[in-house]
């Protein structure tokens, strides 16, 4: 007996339901910027569906394009910008940027209040402590697929493989927020098949193409699979590709109870959290209430 498909798009529908509701219910029309340097298409194409997403929940897009040759100096000075910009409440600096451009000296030009995908020091900063603050928002769309399948995550052995300060660290502090126990692991664990093996959750956020075999899955497991990778389609055609997670999805469904595909798993929730982070700034930094939809 094969495990379920988890299906991010229709989860990812949901929460963007809410998330237009939530904005049917505010005083004034929340404004999401999204910044994109260079041409790349991988990045092209998520800041259009971005915007095209805000749009549909009834929110302002803002799509700031610059050249790739843009400089540092230059685009800290954009985000500033929009960070002292009152009409602007989400602003979110498509990564990765150009070779020639710190993404850390961009991210601390940005107010941490309009920190929408929670990158900035300020935002990691109140993850650990617990406090209230704006969540990344992959990580925390891999919290929401979990709780679909086991809605109570209490005493849950999670073991999220990558240790990025984009996914894996986060993912195992928002799992502990839920009562679970955390493994980090990464290519230096010892015998990382093992250790995978012992997860009720297991959370692929390394980078690496179908990594994840079915013999790395416990009979029953829940897998939330994050990686997005481009590798050859022969099948399709001489110089085709394919995106691809990192788990083996035949593999891995034959032995889980439920697994994410990729794509269409933790992408569309991505798209989601960042919209509702644009809502929940927006009351933040306006002092509106947080509306029902969203609590």
């Amino acid at each position: 007996m094969t495990g379920r498909s988890i299906d991010g798009k229709a989860i990812a529908a949901n929460v963007r339901a809410s998330v237009a509701e939530a904005v049917r219910q505010l005083p004034a029309q929340p404004a999401l910027a999204v910044v994109l340097v260079g041409d790349d298409p991988a990045s092209q194409v998520y800041v259009a569906s971005k915007g095209k997403a805000t749009i549909e929940a009834g929110m302002r897009s803002v799509e700031i394009k610059l050249p790739k040759e843009t400089t540092q100096e230059e685009l800290i000075a954009r985000v500033s910008a929009l960070s002292a910009d009152p009409d602007i409440d989400g602003i979110l600096v498509q990564l990765p940027l150009p070779k020639h451009i710190s993404e850390p000296a961009v991210l601390a030009a940005l107010d941490p209040l309009k920190d929408v995908d929670g990158l900035t020091e300020a935002s990691a900063g109140k993850l650990v402590l617990g406090k209230p603050g704006l969540r990344p928002c992959t990580p925390v769309g891999c919290v929401i697929l979990a709780k679909t399948e086991r809605p109570d995550l209490t005493g849950a052995n999670v073991v999220v493989i990558g240790r990025s300060i984009l996914v894996g660290k986060p993912a195992a502090l928002l799992f502990l927020e839920q009562n679970a126990s955390v493994t980090i692991a990464h290519s230096k664990t010892r015998d990382l098949k093992m250790v995978c093996r012992g997860a009720d959750i297991l959370v692929a956020a390394v980078g690496r193409p179908e990594m994840v075999r079915g013999d790395w899955v416990r009979p029953g497991a829940i897998v939330i699979d994050v990686g997005t990778n481009r590798v050859p389609a022969p099948e399709k055609g001489e110089g085709k590709t394919k995106l691809v997670g990192d788990v083996n999805f035949k593999e891995a469904i034959e032995v889980a109870a439920a697994v994410s595909p990729s794509p269409g798993g933790v992408g569309p929730m991505t798209i989601a959290c960042l919209l509702r982070n644009t809502v929940l700034a927006a009351c933040a930094r306006r002092g509106w209430a947080v509306p029902e939809a969203l609590s």
